[in-house]
């Protein structure tokens, strides 16, 4: 902690008060924007700043000015989610939907370069697609990877497609940038992202955001089946019933909040 007996915030409060509003703001922030909310002295803020950089609970961006959660902070509000209450009904509700649907569903938190896998409930066919819970996979060819980059700013996406090699996994994957850039644009307008055999041949898939209170995507709810149990018509049918669950998992967070 700093030293400093300025201000009216308790010494012991503020790397708290920084982390809090670093997770308000859900996009990669600067510390003056972060002190306009918290009012401290320039030097303390950029040292605090300092401390949760070197203890990983905070990492520099591409551009040298913002700040978003480091490896630390992504554990701690991955932990939150798992917490054994939260977990218990969480569960439930992806046997519900999985059940409905009759294919793998999962939930997949975004990581700095990938969205993991936090929760999955496997279809009962013997033909199925093995990705396990802490699977790391793509943003730029998956359902849910492309649902969470539809949430992002225009110069937080343009950072990202700069910076990705945009890797062909199948004869499907949007390799193109501009392509890529539609692909996403489509997404945020409708609010759903399709998987067409981009990430594996023969496998679709279905993604939607999962909200937290302030209405960011939060994480995502997807199922995946191989082509040959779905194609994307079929998929399409249950994306009331997808949208349903993942508006159940939204609660459960915020009620965990206010409780």
């Amino acid at each position: 902690m700093d030293g400093d007996s300025t201000g009216t915030i308790p010494t012991n409060l503020r790397l708290l008060l920084v982390i809090e509003e670093i997770a308000r703001a859900g996009v990669p922030i600067t510390p003056t924007e972060v002190n306009a909310a918290i009012g401290l002295p320039k030097p303390t803020i950029h040292r605090l700043f300092t401390t949760l950089e070197e203890e990983g609970f905070l990492q520099r961006d591409m551009d040298g000015r913002t700040y978003s959660p480091g490896p630390r902070l992504r554990k701690l509000a991955g932990g939150i989610l798992s917490s054994l209450r939260i977990r218990t009904a969480r569960q439930a509700i992806l046997k519900r939907v999985s059940s409905e649907i009759g294919e793998t569903c999962n939930i997949a938190l975004p990581d700095r370069d990938a969205m993991i896998y936090l929760e999955r409930v496997e279809t009962q066919w013997p033909l199925r697609i093995q990705l396990p819970i802490g699977t790391r996979v793509p943003f730029y060819c998956t359902a849910s990877g492309k649902m969470y980059l539809s949430s992002l700013a225009r110069p937080h996406l343009m950072k990202y497609l700069s910076a990705t090699d945009l890797e062909a996994r199948t004869p499907n994957t949007l390799t193109d940038p501009d392509a890529l850039m539609a692909e996403i644009a489509q997404v945020r307008a409708q609010g759903y992202s399709l998987d067409r055999e981009e990430f594996m041949r023969d496998m679709i898939a279905l993604a939607v955001p999962i909200l937290d209170v302030n209405d960011r995507l939060m994480a995502t709810l997807a199922f995946h089946a191989p082509t040959q149990r779905f194609d994307i018509a079929r998929a399409l049918e249950y994306l009331p019933s997808m949208r349903e669950a993942a508006a159940d998992l939204s609660s459960l967070v915020s009620e965990g909040e206010g409780g």
